[in-house]
């Protein structure tokens, strides 16, 4: 895998785990940690999608 692949597959891998905890930090109602992880689940979709990453399977949150 080149460089740039291995790069955006980190970058998809920590987006949908920093959505698994979104989730979980809201089902427990953890707002400050929830909007901490808001944070970084935003600077990723920006970089996915500036990546040219079609993020509507694997944006559950849609913020």
């Amino acid at each position: 895998m080149s460089n740039g692949l291995e790069i955006t597959q980190r970058a998809i891998d920590d987006f949908q785990r920093i959505q698994h905890h979104m989730s979980n930090a809201k089902s427990e109602n953890a707002t400050k940690t929830y909007e901490d992880l808001k944070k970084d689940y935003l600077s990723l979709k920006a970089l996915l999608g500036a990546a040219g990453v079609n993020l509507t399977e694997i944006d559950h949150i849609k913020e």
